[in-house]
């Protein structure tokens, strides 16, 4: 077991399983498989989508606006998405199949009502910081293996984010999934690879 490297899983909440108010195509279907992948690794993080009933993000609070239409904010372009992952809701619980009991820290993002968050380490306006970065510096993590929800947003956007901050990652492509609207997902693998992050099968 490399101490050295943590497993982020990330967002597998119920808003982005099946029924949920974001649901992933097949998002379920990572969970036996981060059970199992978390069992090889001291250090464990899970990220919480965990926004305000009235977030910038959804659609529901700019008039005349439809979910997936974007925008501009003072931060730049902003997707709008269906209302998901409303802090305490049952939506933006985790999956209540994800077992995890080891799990060090449960990061939760995305509460500014003004600033969306997809990374784990900076919010979507780029400067504001999580925190996430000292944590990991603090316990001597130097590398990242990535999972959950979405690979395409939410994992995409840490993993490029764990770059910036020095930190080396990987993306565990089975143990992820994508929402892939308008080719979305080879963007960010494009993306992911121009900034060295590893696609792995595997660890």
């Amino acid at each position: 077991m490399n101490r050295k490297t943590a497993l982020l899983v990330i967002d597998v909440q119920r808003d982005f399983c099946a029924g949920g108010a974001l649901a992933v195509p097949d998002g379920d279907a990572v969970v036996p498989i981060i059970n199992a992948l978390a069992r090889h690794y001291a250090t464990v993080v899970i990220t919480q989508d965990w926004h305000p009933a009235n977030h910038t993000s959804f659609a529901s609070q700019h008039v005349e606006r439809s979910p997936f239409e974007t925008i501009d904010l003072d931060y730049g372009p902003q997707k709008l998405w269906p209302d998901h992952c409303v802090m305490d809701s049952t939506g933006a619980a985790l999956h209540p199949d994800l077992h995890i009991p080891h799990a060090a820290l449960i990061l939760r993002k995305g509460l500014n009502p003004a600033i969306d968050s997809y990374s784990a380490f900076l919010e979507a306006d780029r400067a504001t910081r999580t925190g996430l970065d000292g944590y990991f510096a603090s316990r001597g993590i130097t590398a990242i293996d990535l999972c959950g929800l979405a690979t395409d947003y939410c994992v995409a956007w840490t993993a490029l984010d764990a770059r910036r901050f020095g930190v080396a990652a990987r993306v565990i492509e089975p143990a992820c999934r994508a929402i892939d609207r308008d080719a979305s997902l080879a963007a960010a693998w494009r993306t992911m690879a121009d900034a060295g992050v590893a696609r792995v099968g595997s660890v």
